[in-house]
């Protein structure tokens, strides 16, 4: 009778290196450590003298080997340099080294015997296989990103004509009598008449879609302008949500809507002009909502899929302190770079609506109005022939050069020159 197996060896099982055994007072990280740097070092100091006792033991195994290659050629009397070996002291060497390793291999034995087996050298790998899917390259999402179904439903089968006898065709007709007269005189037999009925077959069912039943490919195709007529409402409702389960939970119902490029740049807009109509606390809100809008195209990207897929990885890493506190400071240098840009973009605005509406550069003080040559415009300006002034006023740039072609060159030089100096007139326009 076989012997059962011996799980003795499973009795020296070390608990993991980080088991909360330890006192209340100690730190819990650095006991953790101190255990797994002894246990460590002692399987290194194990495994150093194994080394060294293999490596003993074969030098002892190759002069063993000498000893009782020479003390067979002793006893079979061969003419060599053997004959001047002692004998005795050859076999008290065999004898010394043989000893020696037998010690050597019960030390290893009792090395193997109380081995310590922890989570380390319990296992290990017996075989290592790298799978290849050939399908791998093959692009399994849409072009709006939601995953497309396994398989692609089957085409419909052609229908068929089935010929069926109609009822009246599978009763066996009495003949007229010309009839009879007729059939006989051609020695033919009058065939009956066939109907066609179309039967069209069942249709395999199909698999449903992934993702909202909108015409992803048309909202992409989409001007601003055009999206931002359909889509407004549903980008603003989006602006509103301060939670980001909600903001998730949006995402996942209107992502073919929101994941867009032209929502990305209504929410940046929406939030600079929050920002320049002072609606601080609603900038900083519409702002949040943009960087996540950002962050999952970033991830997505790198992930190399569409945004639809990455948004539940996206918002469980928003889970973490490191992740969320990560995404928290990029949120808080966009704020302020659009704090930076509403102050330019005003700015501006208020430049193009004083070139608009025009200014009065007699409410200007003279300080502030002198040209770049250093001359006051409107002291040139009234300086100026009439001709040139009504060209000046009506912004005709034919008409300013119709004036100057009827003055002498020289006069029109000196005009010209000082218009330039006084800031009426740009040599680079």
């Amino acid at each position: 009778m076989s012997k059962g197996f011996n799980y003795s060896k499973w009795d020296n099982i070390e608990i993991s290196d980080d088991e909360d055994d330890v006192h209340p007072n100690i730190d819990k990280e650095s006991w953790f450590r101190m255990k797994h740097r002894s246990r460590v070092e002692r399987e290194d100091r194990e495994e150093e003298d194994k080394k060294k006792i293999h490596k003993e033991m074969e030098s002892s195994n190759l002069r063993i080997r000498e000893l009782t290659q020479t003390l067979k050629n002793l006893d079979a009397g061969e003419d060599s340099d053997d004959e001047l070996e002692d004998r005795d002291g050859l076999e008290a060497e065999l004898e010394a080294l043989t000893k020696a390793d037998t010690a050597r291999n019960e030390k290893l034995e009792e090395y193997e015997k109380h081995k310590k087996w922890n989570v380390d050298n319990m296992c290990h790998v017996v075989e290592e296989r790298t799978i290849v899917n050939p399908n791998a390259a093959t692009d399994k999402f849409s072009e709006s990103g939601y995953a497309l179904p396994d398989t692609p439903p089957p085409a419909a089968a052609p229908k068929k004509e089935v010929v069926k006898k109609s009822t009246e065709e599978s009763k066996p007709s009495k003949p007229s009598s010309d009839e009879k007269a007729k059939d006989t005189a051609t020695n033919t037999t009058k065939p009956k008449p066939k109907s066609t009925v179309t039967v069209p077959q069942p249709q395999p069912p199909t698999k449903p879609k992934a993702g909202p039943d909108t015409d992803h490919a048309s909202i992409a195709m989409l001007s601003y302008n055009d999206f931002v007529n359909q889509y407004a409402d549903t980008i603003e409702k989006f602006m509103a949500i301060s939670s980001l389960e909600n903001s998730r939970e949006f995402l996942i119902l209107h992502g073919d809507i929101m994941l867009q490029e032209n929502a990305s740049n209504y929410l940046l807009l929406a939030s600079l002009e929050d920002e320049m109509n002072g609606m601080r606390d609603k900038m900083r809100l519409t702002a949040r909502q943009s960087q996540l809008i950002s962050n999952i195209a970033e991830l997505a990207k790198t992930m190399k899929t569409h945004p639809g897929n990455v948004i539940n990885p996206f918002f469980k890493r928003l889970e973490e302190k490191a992740h969320l506190d990560g995404f928290m400071v990029g949120l808080e240098q966009f704020i302020q770079n659009l704090i930076k840009r509403s102050i330019v973009k005003k700015k501006e605005i208020d430049e193009e609506r004083a070139m608009e509406e025009g200014v009065d550069l007699n409410d200007v003080p003279q300080e502030e109005r002198l040209g770049p040559g250093g001359l006051d415009p409107v002291e040139v300006f009234e300086s100026l022939p009439a001709s040139m002034q009504e060209a000046f006023e009506s912004r005709n740039t034919d008409q300013l050069k119709k004036a100057l072609m009827e003055m002498s060159p020289k006069e029109a030089e000196v005009h010209l020159k000082r218009c330039v100096d006084s800031g009426l007139w740009n040599e680079e326009a």
